[in-house]
């Protein structure tokens, strides 16, 4: 009974949000064509919204550590559901993501995310993707802020093993700034492909950086160690051990 009942909350909560982002993306539509200050408006809103109605509909609360950057720095995240994107755009004050291509053609998503500044990634293209992304974000389209990048270029389910990818390596040597590194554990309450979210409180936790001009592999390597032991001392602790 428990179980059913959260599920049809989750029904609901799930709902509500699709619905939410068609009025928040109707009533910010002349500010986000006007300015990219506009789009940020209209995201921070809609996370805002998220993250509020999560918590009374569904029991889900979220839980942020660590110092939240506010200048000019990598951002290296854990991904592990489209909730930890949610919770990351609401905390950083001026963030934009690199993203799969793709996603530039989905409705409503796609035409706020080119407005914030996201930078889109063929994952299919290796080098040459890498290559794109760094003249992407060199080329001034991208305005200052916290660029935020998921180095293991996917969701990863909980538990679930993926190799960490060079875009990332290659991002933090060619902007020559700090890399804030992000564990997390939301996959375990907002499952990939599925209707039901759990309740409990989520954690997102910003470590400290890694200062720039390490060679790639060491900060390859540090960044790495840093994402996953704190992503799974922080599942554990919700009960979850691989």
């Amino acid at each position: 009974m428990k179980y059913a009942l959260q599920w049809i909350r989750s029904l609901l909560f799930n709902m509500q949000m699709y619905v939410a982002m068609l009025v928040v993306a109707i009533i910010f539509l002349i500010p986000m064509l006007i300015s990219q200050k506009g789009a940020s408006m209209a995201a921070h809103v809609y996370c805002w919204w998220v993250v509020w109605s999560a918590r009374w509909m569904i029991g889900l609360r979220v839980n942020i550590q660590g110092d939240i950057p506010q200048g000019e720095v990598l951002v290296a995240a854990k991904h592990q559901s489209f909730f930890d994107i949610i919770v990351i755009y609401n905390c950083l004050p001026r963030s934009k993501f690199i993203m799969k291509r793709q996603l530039l053609f989905t409705p409503i998503v796609g035409q706020y995310a080119y407005r914030l500044g996201c930078v889109p990634v063929n994952r299919g293209k290796g080098a040459a993707a890498i290559r794109k992304m760094v003249a992407d974000v060199a080329s001034g389209r991208v305005a200052p802020g916290q660029l935020v990048i998921y180095p293991q270029g996917t969701r990863v389910a909980p538990g679930a093993k993926r190799n960490y990818k060079m875009g990332s390596g290659v991002l933090y040597r060619e902007l020559q700034q700090d890399c804030v590194p992000v564990a997390l554990n939301t996959g375990i309450f907002w499952p990939k492909r599925s209707v039901l979210r759990k309740a409990g409180t989520a954690t997102v936790e910003f470590m400290e950086p890694i200062p720039k001009g390490k060679p790639v592999a060491e900060f390859m390597e540090l960044m790495e160690q840093a994402v996953e032991v704190r992503s799974r001392e922080l599942m554990a602790e919700v009960g979850f051990y691989e």
